[in-house]
């Protein structure tokens, strides 16, 4: 079939109804509302990633067999309902055969039984023979949990989850929460190994609650790095979502530390010391040296006995976590021993079932063990974190923040790989802030085999991170729903969307969140279907507004008129802190780095022309003196009493806003190009500011009194 005019290879209707059925798109709306039709070449690269086979003849074949797939088995891979709602499950057994089916509750619940429904299906010819289909109705008895779904016949037994979710999560309650944004690195302490790390967080959290009345702190994901060098700056590209980054450990908080003899504590001392001086020396944070000093620092800490009760309590900690927690230890010991690519390790070591990996579990068994014990200490911290934030006054305290995915390369990829979409990239179309699309990196779930796992995997990595958190922030929450695929050597802009089961990935969320007690904000921003952020809301999920986000077209939206539920800010780690947005920063390193596709001064004027408005707005509500516009702190204080106008239950205010920070965090669709995820905090003029300097910065005493209700005018 030839291309037609715009290069792009139009797709057979076979090919497209194929598509269909594995919930790849054909066609999307872009942020401009634009409509883009999707070449057959990238149609036909993501369908291969399902094993199907798009030649002529294999379309068909592989259009007969989705049809026949479910009356293959007797039961769904899973089944998620949302509990009290009732729902029917499909049972699939040789036509004529009697079955029954029930359920197994969580925990020691005696089985109950469902009714069959009075639904005929004409039976349908599988491999030779006829197979029927009944239908059962869930019952509205079985409480929200995670049961086990039974079918019986006289000579079969099959089983599968039965996930049943809530239909809502209780929202914050009571006043409106006001919070800390902060990316935990950059927040560092005189008592830092060069890096923001556990201990700061507690102190951050337990400051800005006594004194400014704030409810929470927003982190960064903290999920793990690889950990030999080069560490990976950025935090939304980990090698696993499940665990946490030991770099993030302030050594002298481990218990046995204090047993240390005089000689390994003297050493530990020295390590300190040295990376301590990059806190205020260094231009860029050094995870690599950081890490390194304090790997030494915590092999002679693991070396002291553990009493009895320590000792049990670890082992528990390593029963909670099973399987999971050996398989991660086993990459990050395999990645000591032979390197961070595995295409350089032995055959044998290609995944955690391979020929070769129970012999390397036993001659690394005390660097698996070690890395086991790092993560205890690690989830000790975390919960010492949230109970300082509590105890100090904070009412949701630490929110956690879940990227995207994971490093091609990293401990998910290898431990999880079947349930990867090889050879595709997750990533985002073109929008206005960037023109050529962006590729993260990360290969994506693939959601036919995340069903088959259960969402097992899924289920294990939120309760991790929920198991200390007061909230939850999940980036890019549409990829719940669907997410963009670019397939392995193709500019970002020539991928499609996937489908996903929405229902039961945000159910599941639901269900974790609820059972942690915790709230969840899904980032709703980019391109995005119009229902999605409704689905979300019906859920008990807060959404997110960005000030400079807020306009329709060339009129911006006072905050009077943003929603409700939703957590709001100025800005975002995609964007420069406010005082450099206000400089343009963010168009000056487009252009810089080539990401522009308009001239530089064009986009400054369109730039201009929107704070324009927004100032215009400032000053029209008397939230900024018409004579102060040009002064970088009062607008920064004036957006910031707009902010508070707003009827968001969730206000967050980045730490940088508070001490007049200008630089970008984060250039989007860049990876090396910029020092993404590596400035440590400064403040307007380039000096470092620490969390000890943050008493003493008036900017701070007074963003925050705007944020708790001292409302001053200019």
């Amino acid at each position: 079939m030839s291309a037609d005019p715009s290069g792009v290879r139009p797709l057979s209707a076979g090919l497209a109804e194929l598509a269909e059925a594995y919930g790849v798109a054909t066609s999307y709306r872009g942020q401009d509302g634009r409509h883009v039709v999707v070449g057959a070449d990238t149609v036909e690269a993501v369908l291969q990633v399902f094993g199907v086979d798009c030649s002529d003849g294999g379309i068909a074949a592989a259009l007969a067999e989705v049809r026949l797939r479910p009356w293959r088995r007797t039961l769904p891979a899973v089944q998620v309902a949302v509990a009290g709602e009732g729902g029917h499950v499909r049972v699939h057994v040789r036509h004529g055969t009697a079955v029954q089916v029930y359920v197994e509750p969580e925990g020691d619940g005696p089985p109950v039984r469902l009714g069959q429904v009075d639904r005929w299906v004409e039976p349908v010819e599988v491999d030779g023979h006829l197979v029927g289909e009944a239908t059962f109705a869930i019952s509205r008895e079985l409480p929200p949990g995670w049961h086990t779904l039974v079918a019986t016949t006289d000579d079969q037994r099959a089983t599968c989850p039965l996930v049943l979710t809530p239909r809502r999560l209780r929202e914050p309650v009571g006043p409106r929460q006001w919070g800390i944004m902060a990316q935990l690195y950059q927040a560092r302490s005189r008592r830092s190994w060069g890096v923001g790390d556990l201990a700061d967080l507690a102190d951050l959290a337990a400051w800005s609650a006594h004194h400014w009345g704030a409810d929470f702190v927003l982190v960064n994901p903290l999920h793990a790095a690889s950990p030999v060098p080069p560490m990976e700056p950025s935090p939304y590209l980990p090698v696993t979502r499940r665990f946490a980054n030991p770099l993030y450990l302030r050594v002298e908080d481990i218990e046995e530390f204090g047993y240390l003899s005089p000689a390994a504590r003297q050493r530990v001392s020295q390590l300190a010391r040295a990376v301590q001086a990059d806190t205020v020396a260094a231009d860029l944070i050094d995870r690599d040296r950081s890490w390194a000093a304090k790997a030494q620092a915590l092999e002679l800490v693991r070396a002291v006995p553990r009493t009895p009760g320590r000792q049990a309590v670890f082992e528990a900690y390593l029963d909670r976590e099973a399987d999971g927690l050996v398989d991660f230890a086993t990459w990050c010991a395999l990645v000591e021993t032979y390197g961070a690519d595995a295409a350089d390790w032995p055959p044998g070591l290609s995944s955690p079932h391979d020929w070769a990996v129970a012999a390397e579990r036993t001659r690394l068994a005390d660097r698996i063990a070690f890395h086991c014990w790092i993560q205890w200490v690690l989830d000790e911290q975390l919960a010492t974190a949230q109970r300082a934030a509590i105890t100090a006054g904070m009412r949701t305290g630490v929110v956690h923040d879940l990227a995207v995915g994971v490093h091609p390369g990293g401990a998910d990829a290898w431990a999880l790989g079947e349930l990867l979409a090889q050879g595709m990239s997750v990533g985002a179309p073109p929008d206005m802030y960037n023109q050529l699309g962006q590729n993260w990196s990360q290969p994506p779930w693939r959601p036919d085999a995340l069903a088959e796992a259960g969402y097992a995997p899924y289920r294990d990595m939120l309760r991790t991170i929920l198991r200390h958190a007061g909230g939850i922030r999940v980036d890019h929450v549409l990829g719940l729903f669907r997410l963009w695929w670019v397939p392995a050597g193709q500019p970002a802009s020539a991928g499609t969307y996937v489908r996903y089961d929405h229902d039961a990935l945000v159910g599941i969320l639901v269900l974790e969140a609820a059972r942690a007690g915790a709230f969840v904000v899904g980032e709703d921003l980019g391109t995005l279907e119009p229902w999605v952020q409704d689905y979300l809301g019906d859920r008990g999920v807060l959404g997110t507004s960005i000030l400079w986000f807020e306009a329709d077209g060339e009129v911006v939206r006072p905050p009077a008129t943003w929603r409700q539920r939703c957590l709001a800010s100025i800005t975002v780690h995609d964007l420069p802190p406010t005082a450099g947005f206000l400089a343009g920063e963010h168009v000056r390193i487009r252009s810089d780095l080539g990401l522009l596709t308009r001239p530089e001064a064009a986009e400054q004027a369109a730039h201009a022309a929107d704070l324009g408005r927004w100032t215009e707005l400032l000053v029209r509500h008397g939230w900024l003196a018409a004579d102060r516009v040009h002064d970088t702190d009062e607008v920064v204080l004036a957006l910031h009493r707009g902010l508070a106008s707003s009827p968001s239950l969730l206000l967050g205010v980045a730490l940088p806003d508070l001490v007049g920070d200008r630089r970008a965090q984060n250039q989007p669709g860049t990876y090396r190009e910029y020092p993404n995820w590596q400035l440590p905090l400064h403040d307007g003029a380039g000096r470092p500011v620490l969390l000890d300097d943050l008493p003493d910065v008036d900017l701070v005493r007074r963003v925050a009194g705007v944020l708790r209700g001292e409302r001053g005018r200019p």
